[in-house]
């Protein structure tokens, strides 16, 4: 086993379920840039989290004008079982033509970063553009777990990192680009 697959084994999970329903001390929300809630697992956060969640985001809206895609905000998780939620804005998908690589990857990363600065040990994030956003699940899948093992490569926080997927797609392509990862450094 080498150095790196010890740095990763059991870090990251791949499940398929209800991000609401996931204990962390942070679920990520695949937000739109007004973060006042929308369809998917954005109107889901929004709806069983609770008013506390949309007048954070209001309060950081009030702020920031909007929330720019790629970049990552924190509120209160009201009502959830996960103590906080990190709104991040995903790419709309325009054939990946348009810098949607780049600006998912920032979804990852600041994510992340964000969880890290606030100490969070675990975090769960969806599967962020797949839905309504048209990003193809598999080129998704190989982001988000390609940006996750680069970040917890060079960080202790969070300790742990779940990918909550909603369909079985997602999370069959987000399993085998783990798998593969971990294949290739156990050689």
């Amino acid at each position: 086993m080498s150095h790196t697959d010890k740095k990763i084994r059991g870090r990251i999970e791949v499940i398929k379920g209800d991000i609401t329903k996931i204990n962390a001390d942070a679920i990520v929300n695949a937000a739109n840039s007004s973060l006042m809630g929308g369809g998917g697992v954005d109107g889901a956060i929004h709806s069983k989290g609770g008013s506390a969640i949309l007048d954070a985001c209001k309060e950081i809206i009030a702020q920031i004008g909007h929330c720019p895609t790629g970049e990552a905000v924190i509120t209160t998780g009201g009502n959830l079982p996960a103590k906080h939620v990190i709104h991040t804005v995903g790419p709309v998908w325009q054939g990946g033509k348009n810098g949607e690589t780049v600006k998912l990857i920032q979804c990852y990363k600041n994510s992340l970063l964000l969880a890290a600065k606030q100490g969070f040990r675990v975090i769960a994030f969806p599967n962020i553009s797949t839905g309504v956003y048209n990003y193809p699940k598999d080129e998704a899948a190989a982001v988000a777990v390609h940006t996750t093992i680069d970040f917890l490569l060079d960080n202790p926080l969070p300790e742990k990192v779940v990918f909550c997927c909603f369909d079985t797609t997602n999370y069959n392509w987000t399993d085998f680009y783990l798998q593969t990862y971990l294949k290739e450094e156990s050689k």
